[in-house]
This record gives C-alpha cells, sequence and structure tokens, in this order.
C-alpha cells in the first residue's frame, strides 16, 4: 500500500495543505493563490474517496480552519463548533449537491435555499450573555480560536448589546473593504513594509494586532449570518428569517442575500451575483448556499469538517500567463522608488493589464524573477495585478536579472537605502513634486477637478508650480496658455482650486500626505484637535493619547509635521488662505491626557458618550489598565468594572460624570 502511487500523492498533498493552511490562517501570509489550494484540496479529496481506507482523522479534508497562533492570543473554546462549507466549481456540482440533499432527506425536491456573497474575510464568533458582548474569537480549527475581542470593539458592525435574554452565540466574517485594503497597501508600502497580498489577510493582520488602536484606525467592517447557542429562542424558521432577525438586533447582514428555490435558480442567480461582483465594495469569492428551513437542516446534519446542507458556489478564479517585457522605476511622493513590470498586455477579469507593481527589491528576489520570464499573474483582491509567480520551466535561457538603479530615474540624485525601500533624498525631485499634487487634488482630499496629470506635468515643466502652495497663485492666463483651451475651461479649474480653500482640516490632512494617516485618521485628528496649528503644537504623547492613533503613528506624525520643508509648505498655504480648522468644532481640550472607560447600561447610546468625551480632549478605550483616568459604569457592569476596583481606578456613574464634566468643562447635563 506504502508504495502506491496513489498513496504518495495523498501523502505529499496533505503535507502540503497543512503548510498552506498555516500560512493561510495562522500567519495570514500565503504564498499560493486560492485557486491553486482550491485544485489541491479537490484533487485530495478525489483520491480519499477512491481510497476511502486511507482517509485519516487529520487529513485537510477532515480539518477546519488552521491552528491558534498561541503565542499571541490566548485561546478561548467555541461553545458550538464551527464548520467550514465544501466549494462547488460548476453548475453540475450544485445539480449534485440537490441530489444529495434529496437522497438524504428521501425528499423528491426542489428546496429553498438562500443565497449570501461569501466575503473574502476572517471568520469570527461572538458570545452574548443576556445581551452584553462576553468575548470575540477567530473560528481557528473550530473548536478553538484567538480571544481577540479588544479588538473586535473597533470593528463597525459588532454591537456591544444586544436585546437578547440567556446566551447567543453569533457567527460572522470581518472583512476590509476594498477602498481601505487599497488605501493601508499604499500607506504601508510608503512605509517600506511588505503590503498585504489580499484583503482577506489584511482584515485578519489587521485584526490580530496587539495594539487594538491600530485594528481600529484601519477601517475594519463585519457581516454577520449565523449563530450557534441561543438559535431556538430566536424564533425564527430559515436562513432567510434568521437574516432579518440578526439585523432586527443591530447586527450587520450581507445585503445582497436573497431566497431561491431549486438548482436552476441557483445557478441563475449565481451568474447575475457574479456579473455584479466588480460593483461590490468588499472582495467576494463565490457565494454560499444553504438550504433555508432549519427543520432539514437539522436532519441533514454535518460530516466532520462541513455541514451537509450548505455548499460554497465559488467565482472562477482568472490567472493569466504572460511575458516581462522590461521593469521600470517610478518614484512616489515620499521619494520611494517602486518597480513596475512592463507586461505583454494580457485580458484579465475585463481589462488589459500591461503593468504591474514589484514593490522592492526583496520582492523581486522572492520571486526569483528575470526581464523576458513568463509569469503567472492574477488579480489581488479583484483589484491589483499581481504576480503570483514566475514560471521557470519555461525560461530559454536569454533572460537576464533585474538591475537596480543606483540613482534615481526622474533627477539624478544618488539613492539611499532604508530599509527595503530605495528613496530619492532630493526635496525639490520633479516626480516627488508631481504625486504630491496629483495626491493632493485628488477626490477624496481636497476635490480640484480639472488638475489631471498631464496639466500637473505642465506645470511643473514650466515652473509654474514646485509643491501644492503654488496651486493657489496660478492665474487665468497661466492654465489658458498650458491647456490651450477656451478661457471657460481654465475659469472652471480656477474656481476648482479657490473652493478648495475651504474643504476643511480633515480633508487637508489626508492631502498634506502624513505618514500612516488615511482618511480615517484625518477625521479623528481632525475631529479631536479641531485646528492644524494645534495638531503642529501636541507632543507625542498627546497624539498617542488619541484614539486609533498608535506610538509609533504619533511619532511619524509629529516627525513629519515638523520637518523644516512642510512647516513651510503649510505656512504657504495658510498665506493662501487654505483653512486650517475641521468643519466639525471640538469642545475644547479640558478633558487632554484623561483616559476614560465605558461599561455597564448607560442611559444614552455608548458612541454618543465617547463623542462628547473625545471632543473634549478625552481619550475613550476599550479595556482598563493603570493609565485608565476614570470607568464610568452603569447598571449590569462586570469584569471592567472589577478590574477598576482591583486596579484603584476611579469609577463614576452617569451622574458623577456630569458633575466631572460640569467642573472640567463647563459642560451641563452630559449636553
Amino acid at each position: 500500500m506504502e508504495n502506491s502511487e496513489a498513496y504518495r500523492r495523498i501523502l505529499e498533498l496533505r503535507e502540503a495543505l497543512r503548510y498552506h493552511n498555516y500560512r493561510y490562517y495562522v500567519l495570514d501570509a500565503p504564498v499560493i493563490s486560492d485557486a491553486e489550494y482550491d485544485r489541491m484540496l479537490a484533487e485530495l479529496k478525489r483520491l480519499e474517496e477512491q481510497h476511502p481506507q486511507w482517509v485519516t482523522p487529520d487529513s485537510p479534508t477532515q480539518v477546519v480552519g488552521g491552528g491558534v497562533l498561541e503565542t499571541t492570543f490566548a485561546p478561548i473554546a467555541h461553545p458550538t463548533p464551527l464548520y467550514s462549507l465544501d466549494n462547488a466549481f460548476g453548475q453540475q456540482d450544485i445539480v449534485e449537491f440537490e441530489a444529495r440533499v434529496a437522497r438524504a432527506l428521501g425528499l423528491p425536491g426542489p428546496f429553498n435555499y438562500t443565497l449570501e456573497y461569501k466575503i473574502d474575510g476572517l471568520s469570527i464568533n461572538l458570545l452574548y450573555q443576556d445581551g452584553v458582548l462576553v468575548w470575540g474569537a477567530t473560528r481557528g480549527n473550530g473548536t478553538v480560536g484567538e480571544d481577540v475581542t479588544p479588538n473586535l470593539l473597533g470593528v463597525a458592525g459588532v454591537p456591544r448589546r444586544v436585546a437578547f435574554s440567556g446566551p447567543l452565540e453569533v457567527r460572522g466574517e470581518v472583512y476590509l473593504p476594498i477602498s481601505a485594503f487599497l488605501e493601508l497597501n499604499a500607506r504601508l508600502e510608503e512605509e517600506g513594509n511588505p503590503p498585504f497580498k489580499n484583503p482577506r489577510n489584511a482584515a485578519a493582520g489587521s485584526l490580530r494586532q496587539k495594539d487594538p488602536r491600530v485594528s481600529a484606525g484601519r477601517g475594519l467592517r463585519s457581516y454577520f449570518y449565523g449563530v450557534g447557542l441561543g438559535m431556538n429562542a430566536l424564533g425564527v424558521a430559515g436562513q432567510s428569517e434568521l437574516l432579518e432577525r440578526l439585523a432586527e438586533l443591530g447586527f450587520a447582514v450581507e445585503p445582497h442575500h436573497r431566497r431561491v428555490t431549486g438548482a436552476q435558480e441557483v445557478e441563475a442567480a449565481y451568474r447575475e451575483m457574479l456579473s455584479r461582483r466588480r460593483e461590490l465594495p468588499f472582495e467576494a469569492d463565490g457565494i454560499t448556499v444553504k438550504v433555508d428551513e432549519f427543520r432539514l437542516q437539522r436532519e441533514l446534519g454535518f460530516t466532520a469538517k462541513s455541514p451537509r446542507w450548505g455548499i460554497a458556489y465559488k467565482f472562477p478564479a482568472e490567472e493569466k500567463t504572460t511575458r516581462v517585457l522590461g521593469v521600470t522605476f517610478q518614484v512616489g511622493r515620499t521619494g520611494r522608488v517602486t518597480p513596475v513590470a512592463e507586461l505583454e498586455p494580457v485580458d484579465l477579469e475585463g481589462s488589459t493589464v500591461s503593468r504591474v507593481t514589484l514593490h522592492n527589491e526583496s520582492y523581486i528576489a522572492e520571486l526569483g524573477l528575470r526581464i523576458g520570464d513568463t509569469v503567472l499573474i492574477h488579480k489581488s483582491g479583484g483589484v491589483i495585478p499581481e504576480v503570483l509567480r514566475v514560471l521557470e520551466e519555461r525560461r530559454t535561457g536569454s533572460e537576464h536579472p533585474v538591475v537596480w538603479p543606483t540613482h534615481c530615474p526622474e533627477c539624478r540624485s544618488e539613492l539611499v537605502l532604508s530599509g527595503k525601500v530605495h528613496l530619492c533624498p532630493n526635496p525639490l525631485c520633479p516626480a516627488k513634486a508631481f504625486e504630491s499634487i496629483r495626491h493632493y487634488a485628488s477626490r477624496r482630499a481636497m476635490d480640484i477637478q480639472g488638475l489631471g496629470e498631464k496639466l500637473i506635468e505642465q506645470l511643473l515643466a514650466t515652473g509654474l508650480v514646485e509643491n501644492v502652495a503654488d496651486l493657489y497663485k496660478l492665474r487665468l492666463e497661466d492654465i489658458a496658455s498650458l491647456e490651450r483651451k477656451a478661457e471657460k475651461s481654465a475659469r472652471k479649474l480656477l474656481e476648482q482650486i479657490e473652493a478648495s480653500k475651504h474643504r476643511g482640516l480633515e480633508r487637508l490632512l489626508f492631502g498634506l500626505g502624513l505618514p500612516q494617516v488615511g482618511e480615517a485618521l484625518a477625521r479623528t485628528l481632525a475631529r479631536r484637535f479641531g485646528h492644524l496649528d494645534r495638531i503642529i503644537a501636541a507632543s507625542v504623547e498627546e497624539l498617542d493619547a488619541v484614539e486609533d492613533v498608535a506610538e509609533t503613528t504619533a511619532k511619524a506624525i509629529y516627525e513629519a509635521l515638523h520637518k523644516p520643508q512642510m512647516l513651510r509648505l503649510i505656512e504657504a498655504l495658510r498665506q493662501a488662505g487654505v483653512e486650517f480648522e475641521a468643519k466639525e468644532k471640538p469642545k475644547g481640550d479640558a478633558l487632554t491626557g484623561l483616559t476614560f472607560v465605558l461599561t455597564g447600561e448607560l442611559s444614552r447610546p455608548r458612541e454618543e458618550v465617547s463623542r462628547e468625551l473625545e471632543a473634549l480632549g478625552a481619550k475613550v478605550a476599550g479595556s482598563v489598565s493603570k493609565k485608565t483616568s476614570y470607568v464610568v459604569a452603569g447598571p449590569g457592569a462586570g469584569s471592567k468594572l472589577q478590574k477598576a476596583k482591583e486596579l484603584g481606578v476611579p469609577v463614576l456613574d452617569e451622574e458623577g460624570l456630569r458633575a466631572l464634566l460640569a467642573e472640567k468643562a463647563g459642560v451641563v447635563d452630559g449636553r
């Protein structure tokens, strides 16, 4: 038996899949695509079906997910097991799935199914007791997960309290919206850190941060779809009703879910949902197909790994081969030099791909890529073209290594190496100025419509502008002569430039391109400080005290704002009349340096109380520590109140909070 070719292949596949499970679920650092993994798993499953005598309980076909990274987060046991769905890859698989359901139930069908987009995120499990969130954990191996409760408190769509008596176990998915994924990767690359391969790994990496403020600052969201403990008390008869009930309780649910009947309707809905895949704000790798009625689900039951009443109908993963014609080097607004592979154009998921970023020198080394290589590409997160691997078996001997430049390709300044990143140190490098202006004028920053790339290049080439502040010096005749268009077009652009002066502090902060400051953090800083001058005057400690700002981020912001070049730019913007005030004015800084923790049932929503405290300069944290200034406790307060007493942290009820606010800030009745 041991000499059998099939047996050797089974052992080989198991070893490979365990390794890739560990990379994917535990390290959040996959080295193969989902499609490659699915092919390997399907091959193993097929071989084990042909040779059932060789199936073992620890085979990847019988085990859910990965392990638990015990050195990072405490393990936590799930009250009821979490399973993963089997996969379907075509219409025939769905027909066979319905046939299996019919045989198991002894009913002719067709059956009712609830369909939802299968979001590419990280599975989580929440436990509530009498409406209060007790803990939240990752799926782990389906029996034991990782306790990530503090980090989940900063995820949109995770309620801290629900109207429910008794235990309630709610299952869902934490994900990173595509826009947040792109912003996060751009920020990581600017800092010289490796980008995440896809939104799923970005979500997992963000949720597993040791500092909950980092998790909270990355824009994570969630959708929920299942219940373990407490299902009977919900009084729902099927999956479609469950989604409606979860939404009533305050949980975010996938908004495109629908109920269909029979395999043919499943296929029709699948094709429609696939056609709309690129319109979604999140990455979806398929749809889930679940027998709707719970009475039938209970009768169908589970295998060791998967429910018999559900299946994941995967979207096709499009991968194409092409050839690397050359490598060019781009200079970003921070001076970072990024290699870009120039490809033989290839159609990929509806668009022509001719260029793909190679990130940095070590990334190229890990791929083993050479100019002239044939490579396999796909779209990371369904959005960004990415090289999956080099097809070394197709080499002809004519390929040659990628040679890094020693000087900036734009201004010829000698490059410097900072970690893994090559930088142009010249503050007047035209490429840096181009990217800075383009970012400043972008829709999500200062939104200067009409200021396109061609016009920016012309303005820089003629010396009319050197930085973003120079935009406000432009005259009608300057633009009209460059654009060679009617005066009306030039006048509209000047109106847009003038209007950008009044976008507000949060848009300005984002437009300045400060390190690690995306849209969300820019809003937080603007709301907290209210004016750019107050942010510049803040110490590292004061910046670190702001919610969602980690210590490393605080240092990076402080250093960037105090560089002479940045201070000169800010002063030029001030002279041009750009507004430095936030649209949402803070009430003051009376509570600066104080940290509050809210617990128990309050008379007002916690979010409202948190916003009020933050507007006065306070930091609102999710857990109690020696650094906590006050714990505000309402009825039903539990472990946080107990920990506050153990640490000697002052505890206030709502009346005490109102008295403190009246004393510190002159706020009456907590408003």
